[in-house]
């Protein structure tokens, strides 16, 4: 096989390992253009960031659809490539290549749809009457208004989102399976979970799994939730509706007990406490947080994410802390993601290689480190002086089994509304998405209202079928934190402590962060614990059987 037009017989593998030279040589510089442009356009919000971010990312999707690029990994993917580390990369490679072979004009359309969403929804702030509202303001009013009616403006107000960009979403979704479609996939959907490497049928038997799993303690759980928010509001447990739940689409546990978390965050520094448990785990964020933008302000997303711009250690968090538990949570979680990244995976690691297994591991490991929020021994570990530990742990272990069950539903929600949306985007998508909310969150749809509410939630929009893997990435982080307690420090998982255990983070170079993408997500998972993934370990997290 001849590859760009070297005319010397290689083998399979040399022409493997020259392919991959000269793809890297091609994309690594795009691919960073496009990070940074990225990270530009949702620090800033300004239009010519946006547009500089469209064009480089035209750039690179024109690069990856180019047809004698694609036919030469293609061929050899379909080759008997003998060096495991080749044949892995030539893998990767050709399901980048596959998800690009559509025409540009449409890959070009793509990307202004999905540039033009974000876009709104990064400008977007919900208006009460003559007042705007950051998405900070929006979850203060939730979580602290008694008066119902202000709770359900506010609460609306945050979905109006949805009706600024339901027409590009249909669009981007008609748009994304009409590329699907090209390349053989029934939909988008489909495709998508393909390319990374999963297999919907089985995707959707662990989520059947799981509502079973969840279900009735979900029940339980939900109806002492509904006695005490309708309680503290003064109305009937009939007359709850989703306004009344705290968290804007109820994915959070409602703070319903008489500890309030917060107040024990409002007198801390969010970031020193994130430097100092990284740093004693030797997993230091110095330089993460030094590169991060991390405080509101005009025309940023208001949301958190963490950004691993060029594989070779330039990682950033954006984020906008106030000081609460919510953020602290976030926080952590954040950075367990900047700890997952070219950090700390080895610069051995092939570039093509050098990153997360997959999305839901470095969600898991994201989880993993987010739960410390919610522990009086965690905050006195690291020198915060809790009030009264014994009802501060009281709620915050309620808390967490809440959230890990309030959250499980939720991503019910997410799996299959997208499944459904792609598989038929003309039904009525509002009807679908209330139907699931009611069937697996159990919370009543607001009477006689019509707008396009799925579509005030970012990741419908710009991150497509991605959400499933929050929930597996809960069973990986399960799954890890038991095996690091029973291995690691010779505990139970309820009695695991990470501060300043620098073992713990040897145990995560080793056993999670250090072989990058050279293992997929289910080989990292047995690796790492010693089965594949399940749902034991998050059972019993929430205890369950």
């Amino acid at each position: 096989m001849a590859l760009l037009g070297m005319h010397d017989p290689l083998t399979i593998d040399e022409e493997a390992a020259l392919f991959i030279k000269r793809h890297e040589e091609r994309l690594r510089p795009l691919e960073y253009k496009a990070g940074l442009a990225w990270w530009n356009a949702n620090v800033t919000g300004k239009d010519e960031d946006f547009a500089k971010k469209e064009e480089i990312q035209n750039e690179l999707d024109a690069a990856l659809a180019d047809r004698n690029w694609f036919n030469q990994v293609k061929n050899l993917h379909e080759s008997e490539i003998t060096d495991p580390l080749l044949r892995r990369q030539i893998h990767i490679l050709y399901l980048q290549y596959l998800e690009k072979q559509v025409d540009p004009e449409l890959l070009k359309a793509m990307s202004a749809k999905a540039n033009a969403v974000e876009k709104a929804f990064n400008v977007y702030r919900a208006k009460v009457g003559a007042e705007e509202m950051t998405d900070s303001q929006v979850r203060k009013v939730l979580k602290e208004s008694s008066n119902s009616e202000q709770r359900k403006a506010v609460w609306e107000a945050s979905k109006g989102v949805g009706a600024v960009v339901e027409n590009d979403l249909k669009e981007l979704v008609r748009l994304r399976n009409q590329a699907a479609r090209k390349l053989g996939f029934a939909d988008y959907h489909k495709m998508m979970l393909h390319l990374n490497e999963q297999d919907q049928a089985k995707v959707l038997q662990l989520f059947d799994e799981l509502d079973q799993l969840t279900r009735e303690p979900f029940r339980k759980i939900k109806e002492e939730i509904d006695q005490k928010l309708a309680g503290k509001l003064g109305i009937a447990v009939a007359d709850l509706r989703p306004w009344h739940y705290q968290d804007p689409f109820f994915q959070e546990p409602p703070a319903i007990y008489d500890t309030n978390l917060d107040v024990e965050y409002a007198k801390v520094d969010i970031l020193k406490l994130c430097r100092d448990f990284y740093k004693g785990m030797d997993l230091p964020i110095d330089d993460v947080i030094a590169r991060s933008d991390l405080y509101e302000k005009p025309g940023k997303s208001p949301h958190a994410f963490c950004i691993d711009v060029d594989r070779d250690g330039d990682v950033r968090v954006l984020a906008n802390i106030v000081p609460n538990e919510y953020w602290m949570a976030t926080m952590l979680h954040e950075l367990g993601h900047a700890v997952y990244s070219s950090k700390n995976i080895p610069q051995s690691v092939p570039y093509v290689l050098r990153s997360e297994a997959h999305i839901l591991c470095t969600e898991g490991v994201a989880m993993q480190f987010e739960k410390f929020s919610k522990s009086s021994a965690w905050l006195k570990n690291m020198g915060v002086q809790v009030a009264d530990p014994a009802k501060f742990d009281e709620t915050a272990k309620k808390m967490l089994r809440n959230q890990l069950l309030i959250f499980s539903r939720w991503c019910q929600v997410m799996l299959r509304f997208e499944k459904g949306m792609y598989e038929n985007p003309d039904q009525d998508l509002n009807k679908l998405w209330w139907d699931l909310v009611e069937e697996y969150q159990m919370m009543r749809r607001p009477e006689g209202r019509s707008a396009p509410d799925y579509a005030s939630k970012i990741h419908v929009c710009s991150a497509p079928a991605y959400y499933h893997n929050y929930m597996m990435g809960q069973l990986f982080a399960s799954q890890v934190h038991h095996a690091l307690s029973r291995t690691v420090l010779k505990t139970t998982p309820d009695q695991a402590d990470y501060v300043n255990r620098k073992e713990v983070g040897q145990f995560m170079k080793e056993k999670v962060f250090a072989p990058g993408r050279t293992l997929s997500w289910n080989q990292l998972t047995k690796f790492a614990t010693g089965e594949e993934l399940n749902a034991k370990a998050f059972a019993a997290d929430f205890g369950g059987k």
